[in-house]
C-alpha cells in the first residue's frame, strides 16, 4: 500500500478455520481474530462479530480507527486505495464504494462474462447513481466506511447482508459514494456450476431483504420526497435487468401478434424499450472503453439472462432452505 504503515492495520477474521490461515496472517503482520462461535461460514456474521470487538463500547467514541475498509480475502488492491479513500473521507463522505473488478477473466467464459458485466454495472449503476446524488451499491468488497457509521449501525443481516445494510444506510440518510480510482480486484466463480449456489444465495437474500425493508423504504421516500430513497425502494420492488428483459421481450411478441390481428397497439414504444435494453450493456462498455473481448462475451448475455431468471424464480418460490456457502477459489 502506498500509505504510511503506521496509519493502518490489517484485521483478519479467521472464521472457523481448520488450516494455517491465522498463523500465516500473523506472520505477515496482520492482527488476527479467531472466531469459533456459531453461525459458521457467514461473512456477515464474521463482520458483525469483529465490529463488536473493535467497537466494544459504542458510547465511548474512543475507537483507534477513523475508518474501516472491507475486503474479501482474495481481493487484490491497488496500491493507492487507502490514499484515495483518505481523500474522500477528508471531503466529508461517510461511505465510499471503490471500483470492484474481476481479477480472473481469463479463467473461463463465466468469469469473463462477470468481468464484462461488472464494467457495465460500475459505470452505469454505481457511477450513475453517485453522480445523481443517490446511493451506489454496497458490493461488500473494496468499500470504506467512516468508523462512526459502523460503530453506530453495525452490519447488515441475512444471506445478502451488504444489500440489507445499504437499505439501512438509506433510511439513515447515508449515501454510498462511488470512487472509480480506488480499485479492488476480486475472483469470480470459475464455472456456471460453481456460481450457482452463490447466485441462489444472492437472489434469495435480496428477495428477503426486499420483503423486509422495501415497504419502509418506499414509505419514507414518499414522505421525505427523497429521490435517493425512491431509487432504493424501486430497486427493491422492480425486477432485475435479466427478468425485465425477458418480460419485455415476451410482451413485445404478444403485441406483435396482436398487431398482425389488426388490434391497435403501441409497437414503436415496445421497439424503443427492447432496443434500449439491448443497447444498455454495450453503452456501458463503450463508456468504459472496454476491450473488444468484453463485447464478445457480453453477446452471451441472453444465456445468462435465462439462467439467472430461472434461479430467481426457484430462489423465490422454492421452500428449500438456502444457506451461506463458501464459493470455491483457486488454490495458490
Amino acid at each position: 500500500m502506498d500509505y504510511p504503515s503506521s496509519l493502518f492495520d490489517v484485521l483478519i477474521v479467521a472464521d472457523h478455520c481448520a488450516d494455517r490461515t491465522a498463523q500465516v496472517a500473523r506472520t505477515a503482520g496482520a492482527k488476527v481474530y479467531e472466531r469459533s462461535e456459531s453461525p459458521s461460514g457467514s461473512k456477515g456474521a464474521a463482520l458483525r462479530w469483529l465490529f463488536r470487538l473493535v467497537f466494544a463500547d459504542p458510547s465511548a467514541g474512543d475507537s483507534p480507527y477513523d475508518a474501516v475498509v472491507i475486503f474479501d480475502a482474495d481481493t487484490v488492491v491497488s496500491p493507492d486505495f487507502l490514499k484515495v479513500m483518505d481523500t474522500r473521507l477528508a471531503q466529508g463522505d461517510d461511505a465510499i464504494q471503490g471500483q470492484h473488478r474481476i481479477s480472473n477473466p481469463n479463467d473461463g467464459w463465466f468469469p469473463a462474462l462477470t468481468w464484462a458485466m461488472f464494467l457495465v454495472d460500475n459505470r452505469l449503476q454505481n457511477l450513475g447513481r453517485s453522480n445523481l446524488g443517490w446511493s451506489a451499491k454496497n458490493m461488500g468488497d473494496s468499500i470504506c466506511f467512516r468508523a462512526d457509521v459502523l460503530r453506530r449501525l453495525g452490519w447488515g443481516e441475512g444471506l445478502t447482508e451488504d444489500y440489507a445494510f445499504r437499505q439501512q444506510l438509506l433510511l439513515e440518510g447515508i449515501r454510498i459514494k462511488y470512487e472509480p480510482a480506488a480499485i479492488g480486484l476480486g475472483e469470480a466463480a470459475s464455472t456456471w456450476r460453481v456460481a450457482r449456489p452463490q447466485r441462489q444465495r444472492w437472489l434469495r437474500g435480496t428477495h428477503d431483504a426486499r420483503r423486509q425493508g422495501g415497504r419502509e423504504l418506499l414509505t419514507e421516500a414518499l414522505r421525505r420526497a427523497d429521490p435517493g430513497l425512491l431509487d432504493g425502494a424501486l430497486q427493491a420492488y422492480l425486477p432485475s435487468y435479466s427478468t425485465l428483459t425477458l418480460v419485455t421481450l415476451a410482451l413485445w411478441l404478444v403485441h406483435e401478434a396482436l398487431a398482425l390481428q389488426g388490434y391497435p397497439v403501441f409497437l414503436k414504444a415496445w421497439h424503443l424499450l427492447v432496443v434500449s435494453l439491448v443497447v444498455y450493456p454495450f453503452w456501458g462498455l463503450a463508456l468504459e472503453r472496454a476491450p473488444a473481448r468484453a463485447y464478445v462475451v457480453i453477446l452471451s448475455g441472453p444465456l445468462f439472462i435465462l439462467w439467472r431468471t430461472w434461479l430467481a424464480l426457484t430462489a423465490r418460490w422454492s421452500r428449500r432452505t438456502v444457506k451461506w456457502v463458501r464459493t470455491p477459489r483457486k488454490k495458490v
